[in-house]
């Protein structure tokens, strides 16, 4: 099991809602969603891009340092186009465990901005 640290950074209240999503493996991820433009420690994490007024996914993706500012992100013309509100978090310190989730999760729902592969 990967060790789970908080994604927020220190003195940032901590009550996020918590969404569910299932993989077409069937395992379910559990993220903790945030505002866009929410500061994060440098913790390795699965990470999804939201619309919440619609409830939707807009790119689901893995890094190793949510720190990096999303702003600079290669996506982030389609992030704006699909409205982006809020980032949903699963913290995995385990890069091999975070591209099997991405993986499963991608395959599991209709990202628009996620490469079809």
């Amino acid at each position: 099991m990967a060790v789970q640290s908080s994604p927020h950074m220190e003195g940032q209240m901590a009550t996020a809602t918590v969404i569910a999503l299932k993989g077409a493996s069937g395992q379910t991820y559990e993220f903790e969603v945030h505002p866009w433009g929410t500061q994060f420690n440098p913790v390795g994490a699965v990470y999804v891009v939201l619309q919440t007024r619609t409830d939707g996914l807009i790119y689901v993706g893995q890094t190793g340092d949510l720190s990096e500012r999303f702003d600079k992100h290669h996506k982030k013309s389609c992030f704006d186009q699909h409205n982006k509100t809020h980032i949903g978090v699963h913290v995995d310190s385990s890069e091999r465990s975070r591209l099997g989730q991405e993986s499963d999760l991608i395959a599991g729902y209709n990202w628009p901005c996620n490469d079809k592969k």
